[in-house]
């Protein structure tokens, strides 16, 4: 994040317009108390945690927890931060903190700890406390999504190579028939903030302007380490002379395209990704914005999605125009933020449209319009699966856990572990 120049009219209204980017007085200490999880019954598993704060201007600091989970951060210039924490734990430490009270299956089972405060403003000594979630990680995470889009030898605009990919971050096989992926609103004026979802629907529910479903006709099954390739054009994009596209002829699922204008050429050899919901009639492919902003979100339910209910933009009051479909927050298994990047101040963390609890952070190219044929993935874990397999970083912090380039194709991922 490099934002520069911040107003806090928009996001503290009890504080007058003020620049801190170029303050240099400093607050002696501020303290960052984490608060253990519903459930933990001590805070022995919140010493030696490491906190990060992001200043508005991009300045990066941490700081280290002691024994009972409090951190001081000394010399801390007056701004406004972000404030994260998180890593994970085994099944059975998970057991060990909650007393046994909560328990797990296996210990195959691992937990990711989240907890973040977003705009907080610290201009004076004080503690704030971050209060920490537990999360049971899921076996199929969100590990590639390439939404940047190219431009061909001709430097014409090339949107056709579109695609997102699953990992199966389990020891075991695992069955991803049936499993829903959602994308989130995406409007240019957010038709619902966190604020107005908090509002309106008690943080409980997500915006999504589509919906799809991997077939359930029958099993697919993905083996530890493998990854599910879902994209909007399954066919070789390099023979196009689109140089940074990738060849998806090997994709699991196609997003077909049903447009009658200018439609993209679909592989009748590769299955059908089914449209479960769109806000637009004549958008039948994943409508993932080639500047970056599309959340993603994987989730499962037994319950039918076209019946829960659809949203007007904020306050909801319209009787015509754009709607969405209102996602259970209970049912989301992994999402992913990806925010614009808007030149020199960075993503805005305003724009979120995802829970910190789902996501604390969000990953954002660096390209401000898109065109640049970068794609956002995961990290490789120091940690490995059994019999050494290949993990994925996952701390449900994407600022932590993705990278980007122009280079990994579809199915690859850095050799090199991020301890």
């Amino acid at each position: 994040m490099k934002k520069q120049i911040a107003t806090l009219c928009t996001v503290l209204t009890l504080v007058a317009c003020v620049d801190y980017n170029d303050n240099t007085e400093s607050v002696k200490t501020v303290g960052i108390q984490l608060l253990k999880p519903d459930g933990f019954t001590d805070n022995s598993g919140l010493s030696g945690r490491t906190i990060t704060l992001i200043a508005d201007n991009g300045k990066r600091l941490t700081a280290t927890t002691d024994a009972n989970g409090l951190a001081k951060v000394n010399d801390l210039t007056p701004n406004i931060y972000n404030i994260s924490a998180s890593w994970e734990i085994s099944g059975s430490e998970y057991v060990r903190l909650t007393d046994g009270q909560m328990p797990v299956l296996s210990d195959a089972h691992n937990f990711t700890l989240t907890g973040s405060l977003a705009n907080q403003l610290l201009t004076k000594e004080e503690t704030v406390s971050v209060q920490m979630l537990a999360n049971e990680n899921p076996d199929i995470i969100i590990s590639k999504i390439y939404f940047a889009t190219s431009r061909d030898e001709n430097n014409k605009n090339y949107e056709a190579g579109r695609y997102i990919e699953l990992f199966n971050q389990s020891d075991e096989p695992v069955d991803v028939s049936g499993l829903y992926i959602g994308l989130t609103e995406s409007e240019g004026t957010q038709a619902y903030t966190l604020a107005n979802l908090h509002e309106q629907h008690n943080d409980s529910v997500l915006l999504l302007k589509q919906i799809f479903r991997i077939p359930a006709d029958e099993p697919h099954l993905v083996e530890p380490s493998g990854t599910v390739l879902i994209v909007n054009s399954a066919i070789d994009h390099t023979k196009n002379k689109a140089p940074l596209e990738a060849d998806l002829t090997g994709a699991d699922f196609e997003a077909k395209d049903n447009s009658t204008t200018r439609p993209l050429t679909n592989n009748p050899d590769v299955k059908a990704l089914e449209l479960i919901y769109s806000t637009y009639a004549t958008i039948s492919n994943m409508n993932l914005v080639n500047n970056g902003l599309c959340g993603v979100v994987i989730f499962r339910t037994e319950q039918d999605v076209n019946s829960w209910p659809l949203t007007y933009k904020y306050p909801n009051n319209a009787t015509k125009g754009s709607q969405w479909r209102l996602l259970p927050k209970r049912f989301v298994l992994d999402g992913v933020e990806c925010l614009p990047n808007k030149n020199e101040t960075g993503p805005d963390i305003n724009a979120k449209r995802i829970y910190p609890e789902i996501d604390a952070g969000f990953t954002f190219i660096n390209a401000v319009s898109g065109r640049s044929g970068e794609v956002v993935y995961r990290k490789t874990s120091g940690s490995t699966g059994k019999n050494g397999r290949k993990m994925l970083v996952d701390t449900n912090n994407s600022r932590n856990d993705f990278k980007v380039s122009t280079t990994i194709k579809p199915r690859e991922y850095d050799e090199t572990a991020e301890q």
